[in-house]
């Protein structure tokens, strides 16, 4: 006996087979965005991954609430995966935030230098400064200090002093906010030492 209306049917059997693909989406997506989201610089890319392996897992666990699919084990996993690694991607650039602000202020911060050339040398040239803003003078005798307030990374500087022709010692030192950061001596004619701080 033949089915009355077979058309019926066939549309009972379609509505009846399951539609997992969005949370199965989401879980693929949700796990290479944790995966991804650990790996310094190149977890910026876990960052969509994430928010979307979160956004397809949810709409595919409401898909399963509506009886439209059945792959709830799946789908919860998917927004689990999602969630945490949308979590590691905030603590990398939370942290990668701080990092900078610290360099920042690192930068804009004044700190009381000292250059400082000692020794028994005469006729010494001296160059010392920030980096990229040195100046130059020449003692025509030992010790010579200068003060001044530096900013950037490298708050001390550099400091290098050459002796004349009749030689003798010389130590260069720097101090930064009173704490001895570089130091060296050196000996004889056209001796060279340097510092950098």
């Amino acid at each position: 006996m033949s089915d009355p209306n077979p058309y019926q049917s066939y549309q009972q059997t379609q509505v009846e087979q399951p539609s997992n693909g969005l949370g199965i989406t989401g879980f693929v997506l949700g796990l290479v965005g944790l995966l991804l989201s650990w790996i310094p610089f190149i977890g910026v890319i876990a960052w969509p991954l994430v928010i979307l392996g979160l956004i397809f897992s949810v709409i595919g666990l409401i898909r399963v609430n509506k009886g439209r699919a059945n792959n709830k084990g799946m789908a919860i996993a998917g927004i689990a995966v999602s969630a945490i690694g949308l979590l590691v991607c905030i603590a990398w650039a939370a942290f990668f935030g701080a990092a900078v602000n610290q360099v920042s202020n690192e930068m804009e911060r004044v700190a009381k230098v000292e250059y400082e050339i000692t020794g028994t040398a005469t006729e010494v040239d001296i160059t010392y400064g920030e980096l990229g803003k040195s100046q130059q003078e020449k003692a025509t005798s030992l010790p010579w200090t200068k003060q001044l307030e530096n900013k950037g990374l490298i708050k001390g500087g550099s400091l290098m002093a050459t002796s004349g022709a009749k030689g003798g010692t010389l130590t260069c030192k720097i101090t930064v906010d009173g704490k001895v950061v570089a130091t060296k001596t050196a000996e004889g004619a056209l001796s060279v030492v340097s510092c950098i701080g």
